[in-house]
């Protein structure tokens, strides 16, 4: 049975079911940080099932997909009535070249850019306003460079956060995005924009395997800032569906066949999802509902963005909410991630 209580989102006024689902896994092929091909009736079909179980916010971006993504969001919203409607969140900042769409996106916070996106974005998604419009990166004026693990040099061209962050708060102040929040950002960047404008929402990843977002969850903790973290499955390596058989199996065109946690950390990374079975069976639940609950146990998680690109794999982590960790599970998992040694970053709440 599933329980998706909405909770209050930092200051913002919205109150979301702590998971949401999320989008980059249906934007399909052709750019740089696909999974893979994927159908856009499923995708659409998957989006509307999270929707009927009660999850009540979608979370995309642009570069998802190079715009297919929001525009897969806007389809599967559009029709429904006003009091079914989700909270659209998506973000802003990695700017692609349409002459060459395989290339990596560029990491530009430019304010007339800005202002571009927000309009192209509210076309493609069929809304007059975003619920939450989010920095995708801190700008660099370079590229990102996210399969090799890198995220890129800064250039001298770069948008310092104090003047993107302004143009965020005006495009609040006017009225086309109803809170502004920021993905990826170190804490003195949150703190730096945190004086020219309320910092509502931060984005930032969070999972067993990697915990190195736990001085951000607290910085925003601190501030009453709502903090909705990415990839808690880890890319579906928590789900407890992965092997190194099915990883070598992966088309070519998904970029997680040249990430660190595919390659490198696979072994350590499969070890810690398997030891999560055991705690699975005794709640009854999917492995992937145990890896979520751990993540919603961390204090200041507001909640947690999840991906599907079919129905059936909403079904493998709608419960998360209702699995509630003992002491005791908190414990065996702490001991799990060290001994495997998998990821980064504290081993408990």
């Amino acid at each position: 049975m599933t329980n998706l209580t909405p909770i209050p989102l930092g200051t913002t006024g919205m109150d979301i079911t702590r998971l949401g689902f999320g989008s980059w896994a249906v934007s399909g092929s052709g750019w740089t940080f696909s999974w893979g091909a994927t159908d856009d009736a499923e995708s659409v079909a998957a989006i509307r099932h999270a929707l009927d179980a009660g999850v009540n916010w979608i979370d995309t971006a642009a570069v998802y997909g190079l715009g297919h993504s929001e525009e897969l969001v806007g389809k599967a919203v559009s029709g429904l009535p006003q009091a079914d409607r989700p909270y659209i969140f998506t973000k802003v900042g990695l700017v692609w070249d349409p002459e060459n769409p395989s290339a990596a996106p560029r990491r530009i916070m430019k304010p007339a850019s800005v202002r571009r996106e927000v309009e192209d974005s509210l076309r493609r998604l069929g809304v007059d306003h975003i619920d939450l419009y989010q920095v995708h990166y801190p700008d660099t004026g370079e590229s990102l460079e996210y399969a090799g693990g890198g995220f890129g040099a800064v250039s001298p061209n770069a948008t310092p956060v104090e003047e993107y962050w302004q143009v965020m708060a005006d495009l609040k102040a006017e009225g086309k995005v109803r809170a502004i929040g920021l993905s990826n950002h170190t804490p003195d960047l949150l703190e730096a924009a945190e004086q020219i404008a309320h910092v509502d929402v931060i984005q930032p990843p969070f999972s067993a395997i990697n915990r190195s977002s736990a001085a951000e969850i607290a910085w925003a903790r601190a501030h009453e800032t709502g903090v909705i973290v990415y990839s808690p499955l880890q890319s579906g390596l928590l789900t407890g569906a992965f092997s190194a058989e099915r990883v070598a199996g992966l088309p070519a065109e998904d970029w997680r066949r040249a990430h660190h946690d595919f390659t490198t950390g696979l072994t350590a990374n499969l070890q810690l999802a398997d030891t999560l079975r055991p705690i699975a069976a005794r709640h009854g639940a999917t492995v992937a509902e145990v890896a979520i609950a751990w993540v919603l146990a961390w204090p200041g998680i507001t909640g947690a963005i999840v991906g599907a690109r079919r129905s059936d794999q909403v079904d493998g982590w709608i419960g998360a909410e209702s699995v509630a960790l003992t002491p005791s599970d908190l414990a065996e998992i702490a001991a799990a991630i060290t001994s495997s040694g998998a990821g980064t970053g504290p081993a408990r709440p």
